[in-house]
């Protein structure tokens, strides 16, 4: 027999605060379930529960105005490979991607990804200041302020 362990269609997520890999099951039957699943914990966090989650912020973010790259976890892939495979993923046959949709792959592919883990309060900071990396400013109507960011890899 199966019991959900939500006990309402009405909750939508969850979140949990924790740096311990108990919850990681947790999670996973969350996730399972349907609902969305929102770790915090400290950099100390184990990868499995990092993993588990939708979404993960390491809490010294929240604590701090930025972080220096060293001060990323061991398990934190490195920036280039990842960014390079988001950009790849989302391009389109001009070879421009939508950085929202460069920022959702992320996301997929590393829960903890955050601008602010490498000193970036924005991830449209952080794309900029990559060398690997054009970025296009279009703006989003006439006499508009606004603008959609695309980026696409550079020529080598």
């Amino acid at each position: 027999m199966f019991v959900s362990i939500i006990p309402s269609e009405a909750v939508g997520g969850f979140c949990i605060v924790s740096s311990d890999s108990d919850y990681t099951r947790l999670a996973t039957r969350i996730r399972e379930a349907g609902a969305a699943v929102y770790g915090f914990g400290e950099r100390k966090t184990p990868q499995p529960f990092v993993a588990a989650c939708d979404k993960f912020v390491y809490t010294e973010v929240l604590r701090s105005p930025s972080t220096t790259p060293s001060d990323r976890p061991d398990h934190e892939p490195a920036l280039e490979p990842l960014l390079r495979a988001s950009i790849a993923a989302a391009a389109r046959d001009s070879g421009w991607s939508a950085l929202a949709v460069v920022g959702s792959l992320l996301n997929k592919k590393d829960p903890s990804f955050d601008p602010r883990n490498f000193g970036f309060q924005k991830l449209g900071e952080l794309v900029r200041a990559q060398r690997y990396v054009e970025v296009k400013e279009t703006p989003i109507g006439d006499g508009s302020t606004n603008v959609h960011l695309h980026v696409r890899l550079c020529e080598a």
